[in-house]
């Protein structure tokens, strides 16, 4: 502690926090005010907002002064209702007795919940790498150690090598189908046998699907590639806990709404800890997401807009790329909004992003933030901007990396 004392002076912050690395979004986004004009690819947002019946469930709100006050800490009875069904009816997750929902601020909370209900200083979290990074700083905040284990070539997962990594001290294997940050959609066959391993080990499985509509098809065929929940596998309700979010589907970002699912055992270790951060999940922003999670009907049918112009998007991101030819790899992205491309150049990343900034007025994300330090990696994001302006990104991409990675 003196040590630490003599280098920050009488106030320290807590040792455990020296650990976490500084979210990239913030450090990216203080470059882009710099070079005013530049077009940012960096964070992953949609551009579209919340459906019509998600404002008047706030006009809902505002009219009855009873809401004002807190609620229930797991979430508004009708939204978990409405939760119930679109899990029933989307994922396959027909609610057990043995089971729970608890409604969340955004999908990072409930990543935050649950880690911190399950783990002990010292006990091991195993992520895919690269990984998402709120993850990653997560698991280390609470004193807990995040272990990686690589995808392959293709940023599928590895279930012989998360086997090997499980220890004594393994308390879950964390999965995220679609992925961020590579765009991967893993097969149902892959999340079948890590959700066994689970089981097998007595350890939980974690499966982040804030991405979950967001899958595009293969080349060649018209439809797109399954999004598969683990956590609707037959007898998986007592070690599966499954993250959801309103972020992306419904244009909810910073309403900051979320749910999970998680085995009855674990209740009352999350309602502690959300009690203490939370009280409850933002009441107002409940009522809205009560509003697009009951627009059914309609809500289908826009997301469907909504995804065949991404998918739209996906295409011409990946026919820009290939203009770059050896220069990069760009492996298959058939989910969420990203691709992660590595570039055959010994620069750093940070460099490449600063120098895209600065001279060709476009931002992306370096892979060193999603635990790649073997190799060159950038990570595009292209669901938050319209198509056009997609374009103008890209091409400035790819102009600018044409410049910097010289042959």
């Amino acid at each position: 502690m003196n040590d630490v004392m003599s280098q920050h002076g009488d106030h320290p912050s807590a040792q455990r926090m020296l650990a976490v690395q500084s979210p990239i979004i913030p450090v990216v986004g203080d470059l882009i005010r710099q070079h005013p004009g530049t077009i940012s690819l960096g964070q992953g947002v949609v551009h579209y907002g919340p459906p019509p019946e998600a404002i008047a469930g706030i006009q809902k709100f505002l009219a009855t002064p009873h809401h004002h006050k807190y609620q229930a800490v797991q979430g508004l009875p009708e939204l978990l209702d409405a939760i119930r069904s679109k899990l029933a009816r989307d994922n396959g997750i027909a609610m057990c007795d043995d089971q729970r929902v608890i409604v969340t601020a955004g999908g990072n909370m409930a990543f935050l919940n649950a880690v911190t209900a399950i783990a002990d200083p010292g006990d091991e979290i195993i992520v895919q790498r690269p990984f998402y990074f709120n993850h990653e700083m997560a698991i280390t905040m609470v004193n807990a150690v995040p272990v990686s284990v690589d995808t392959d070539g293709q940023y599928q997962l590895r279930p012989d090598a998360i086997a090997e990594a499980i220890t004594d001290r393994t308390r879950a294997v964390v999965t995220i189908s679609p992925n961020n940050p590579t765009g991967a959609v893993y097969s149902e066959a892959a999340l079948r046998q890590v959700n066994e391993l689970c089981r097998r080990h007595g350890i939980y499985h974690i499966c982040d699907e804030a991405y979950e509509y967001f899958t595009y098809p293969r080349d060649g065929q018209s439809e797109p590639v399954p999004h598969f929940a683990a956590g609707s596998i037959p007898g998986a309700d007592q070690h599966t806990i499954s993250i959801f979010s309103l972020s992306k589907s419904y244009g909810f970002a910073s309403w900051r709404m979320g749910y999970m699912v998680i085995p009855e055992h674990l209740e009352t270790a999350i309602k502690k800890i959300q009690d203490t951060n939370l009280i409850c999940p933002p009441v107002i922003c409940q009522h809205a997401a009560v509003g697009a999670l009951e627009s059914e009907m309609r809500q289908d049918n826009e997301r469907t807009a909504h995804l065949h112009a991404l998918t739209e998007v996906h295409h011409m991101v990946h026919h820009k790329l290939e203009q770059l030819g050896d220069a990069v790899d760009v492996p298959p992205a058939e989910g969420a909004f990203y691709y992660l491309m590595k570039l055959n150049t010994r620069q750093h990343d940070m460099a490449i992003v600063e120098h895209l900034i600065a001279d060709h007025g476009v931002a992306v994300i370096p892979g060193q933030t999603f635990g790649i330090d073997d190799a060159c990696c950038l990570r595009i994001a292209y669901g938050a901007l319209e198509k056009d302006t997609v374009a103008e990104g890209i091409g400035r991409l790819v102009r600018g990396l044409k410049a910097i990675i010289r042959p």
